[in-house]
């Protein structure tokens, strides 16, 4: 194969492998996700400057000292220049050194828990993920929906997220950050769409026999009148949600359709969180109770926060 033809190949299948990326996070559509886009991008070229040389000279090697080939130099004992040596050392330490700095600076900077600085007022959203389907929660609206998530945008969101059984991950690829959900504790996200548009929601985290249909659809609505006028459409609705349907939402069900609540009963979320922490203080095992379909008992460890009682002393 000549060099040509190997360099089409590549370009091709680099070319194959980008079109998949359509509606991923190399297609953000939200300022977190185009810094992370951006860091991804910057991380990657500075270690290609290690990767590539290391490639190259591979294959130069292999052929400049190939087997077949006459020497007019032959130095079968040398084995050291101190401009070798500094070059293979320095370059890296450098590159170490400013994807430290990169990642110091972008932590902070993308923190999940901090709220998008600049951005005005932001619009709260509860989430629960359940077996296998998405609670959302509007406490200011008064409203939920199942496995469609509605905001502004332009408009930050402000996440707060557990879940009602296994560990999850709450994640919306093209708006950035992926977080974890788990059971008796309280996760938040700060995401924003920059441009109207509906969006892939995912959970990352692998969770049981209905994993593969956990997706629900996060709309981005033009302006927060069409947001106001779809919360006043969820509301015609004429279904709360109440503590006695939640349990039957929360038994394991796949593929859920889009379901809406007109009412919320009063701190449903954090009833949900507190659930599962009986014992405020300390490691505990809570059993559920047991599975209908298959007559299985699940036993779930909680972690929760330790108050030093020496503090409180």
């Amino acid at each position: 194969m000549s060099i040509r033809n190997l360099f089409t190949l590549i370009v091709a299948g680099a070319g194959l492998t980008l079109a998949g990326c359509s509606g991923g996070v190399l297609d953000p559509k939200g300022q977190v996700g185009m810094d992370e886009k951006n860091l991804i991008i910057l991380c990657t070229i500075l270690m290609l400057i290690v990767v590539v040389p290391v490639i190259v000279l591979t294959l130069y090697f292999a052929w400049k000292y190939r087997a077949s080939r006459d020497f007019e130099i032959y130095t079968p004992k040398w084995a050291h220049s101190t401009k070798i040596e500094a070059v293979v050392w320095s370059i890296p330490i450098l590159i170490v050194i400013s994807l430290s700095v990169i990642t110091w600076r972008s932590t902070h900077a993308l923190d999940p828990y901090s709220p998008l600085e600049g951005k005005g007022e932001h619009l709260t959203v509860e989430v629960v993920s359940l077996n296998w389907k998405w609670l959302f929660i509007y406490p200011e609206q008064g409203i939920a929906t199942v496995n469609e998530l509605v905001f502004p945008a332009n408009k930050p969101v402000a996440f707060k997220i557990t879940s009602e059984s296994t560990m999850n991950s709450f994640f919306i690829p093209q708006l950035g950050s992926q977080i974890y959900s788990m059971a008796g504790m309280e996760t938040k996200l700060h995401l924003i769409a920059n441009e109207p548009g509906t969006y892939k929601g995912i959970s990352s985290n692998y969770s049981g026999a209905g994993f593969t249909g956990m997706k629900f659809n996060a709309i981005a609505t033009p302006t927060e009148g069409d947001f106001n006028d779809w919360v006043a459409s969820v509301k015609q609705a004429q279904t709360p949600l109440t503590s006695a349907s939640y349990e039957q939402l929360a038994k394991p069900s796949e593929n859920n359709p889009v379901t809406y609540y007109s009412e919320v009963s009063e701190g449903l979320f954090h009833d949900i969180v507190m659930k599962y922490m009986k014992d405020h203080g300390s490691m505990d095992f809570y059993s559920k109770p047991e599975n209908a379909a298959t007559g299985e008992h699940h036993t779930i460890p909680q972690m929760q926060h330790r108050h030093h009682q020496e503090d409180a002393q």
